[in-house]
């Protein structure tokens, strides 16, 4: 019964997101609110562990990328009011010449080089606020901007070594087979990445191939070496942080030297947006104080008459620019909780307190459901899950922050391989990574690019989901015998 009612709600929420008849930020809450209200109805969970299990403690399990998001708003309205993003399209726009593909898919290799070290709404911020006045620059529509961001932010997150060791920890699998597969899926989605820039720029008649000025976007290409050699080099960080240091006393002194003047972008001042980056790949800083010290460094080196009342405004503009991502995320954290259970550490803890050795109703409601129709035959595994592939978003079963794990240890106690298992988890992973709304990188950029987040999901699913297809094959073939 429950689980049923789960399906109805879920293919309802999502139908009615995907149809643009309620939108996101009213559909995930009411979600959310149905999942936890079934249990409630069924004697299962009472009012209480509906209102603290999933509306107190989902509204704040995403408190962190809140509060990043915010963060990063402030920083992108404060590049804005002092001209830096101004002067950033410029000299993206000098930069281009006649090729924009090959711009795109440089920054593509870029974007993607950057996460496969890091993650996180924070890091999508700092890079976004970059990459995405380059790509507009060059007549790019909205959507192939964000586009860009997405499949590279997505083809770093396959090569990142924390995300491997979830799946050898929950599937029991050897560093050689996740290492392999995912870098044929990397492979393949670096195809598929590739073939959206140039099919999308085609169709929006911009000038895919012309002219080229190579020599600056080649040295462009080599600014994202030191992230590749930094964790090995001694004191690279540290030198960092001294350099970055220095260069904000500098700009101290220069902004009290020149008081009153008018007011003028020094070199160093470009370095804002990727202070930040800088600050965690280097010294290892979390997020948040990163993007503090990041608006620090910035207000020191545009120092000016009439700086605090600009960074005033900056903070609220920016905050008020974020105030939808933020809400969405409100009821993102309240869809996981309805499904997976509240945290432990939350206000729905005393929840497990009381109910020590129970799985979540919902969580195991679901589960049983869904086990029979697990496909483990190589032609029924790629047709199967392939046409399942949609289950991966809006925080659906196969989902990897949703319920994917669970069905995961659901597939394997069918008699699916630990290697298949990661083959639908990791080839559905693209789609959930690229497409999924539900995303707080997905959200953020929508904002950023001013477009609906679900044209976004339009826009790449295609793509995606040719490249979880022949995931699929790849993994059928070498895990089932196909």
């Amino acid at each position: 019964m429950i689980g049923g009612g789960v399906a109805v709600i879920f293919l309802g929420a999502a139908a009615l997101m995907v149809a643009r008849v309620l939108p996101a930020l009213l559909a995930l809450p009411l979600m959310a609110t149905g999942m936890g209200l079934l249990p409630v109805l069924a004697g299962q969970l009472t009012w209480n562990d509906l209102f603290l299990g999933v509306w107190a403690d989902g509204s704040l399990r995403l408190a962190e990328p809140m509060v990043i998001a915010l963060l990063g708003g402030m920083l992108s309205s404060w590049l804005q009011k002092t001209g830096i993003a101004q002067n950033l399209v410029r000299g993206g726009a000098e930069l281009a010449g006649d090729r924009p593909w090959l711009l795109a898919v440089l920054l593509l290799a870029v974007v993607a080089v950057l996460f496969s070290a890091v993650g996180g709404l924070g890091a999508v911020i700092m890079v976004g606020t970059v990459v995405l006045p380059i790509l507009h620059s060059l007549g790019l529509r909205e959507y192939i901007s964000a586009g860009v961001l997405l499949f590279g932010i997505s083809l770093g997150g396959l090569l990142n070594p924390g995300n491997w060791a979830v799946y050898k920890t929950v599937l029991g699998l050897s560093d050689a087979q996740v290492s392999g597969y995912a870098l044929w899926v990397f492979g393949v989605m670096a195809l598929g990445a590739v073939a959206f820039i140039g099919v999308e720029l085609a169709r929006t008649r911009v000038l895919v191939w012309s002219g080229w000025r190579w020599q600056p976007v080649g040295w462009l290409s080599l600014a994202g070496l030191p992230w590749l050699v930094s964790p090995w080099v001694s004191g690279w960080g540290w030198g960092l942080g001294w350099g970055l240091a220095g260069l904000t006393l500098w700009g101290l002194v220069q902004g009290w030297r020149r008081w009153g003047q008018v007011p003028r972008i020094a070199w160093y001042a470009y370095l804002t947006p990727l202070v930040p980056l800088i600050l965690i790949l280097g010294l290892g800083l979390p997020f948040i104080p990163a993007f503090v010290l990041g608006l620090a460094y910035g207000f020191a080196v545009t120092l000016r008459r009439g700086a605090i009342n600009l960074l005033t405004g900056a903070m609220l503009e920016g905050a008020a620019s974020v105030v939808a991502a933020v809400v969405l995320m409100m009821g993102i954290g309240m869809t996981l909780s309805a499904v997976l259970g509240p945290t432990q550490t939350g206000a729905g803890a005393v929840w497990y307190k009381t109910h020590p050795d129970t799985v979540w109703p919902v969580l195991a409601a679901i589960q049983p459901l869904l086990a029979p129709w697990i496909p483990t035959s190589p032609w029924g595994y790629v047709v199967g899950f392939a046409l399942l592939a949609p289950l991966a978003l809006y925080r659906g079963p196969l989902n990897v922050w949703g319920l994917g794990y669970g069905m995961g240890g659901v597939m394997l106690s069918a008699g699916l391989p630990g290697g298949a298992v990661m083959g639908v988890l990791m080839s559905l992973g693209v789609i959930q990574g690229v497409c999924d709304p539900t995303n707080t990188h997905n959200v953020w950029l929508a904002n950023e690019v001013k477009t609906d987040v679900n044209v976004l999901l339009i826009k790449t699913l295609p793509y995606a989901w040719g490249v979880a297809v022949v995931g699929l094959s790849v993994a059928a073939g070498r895990y089932l015998g196909a």
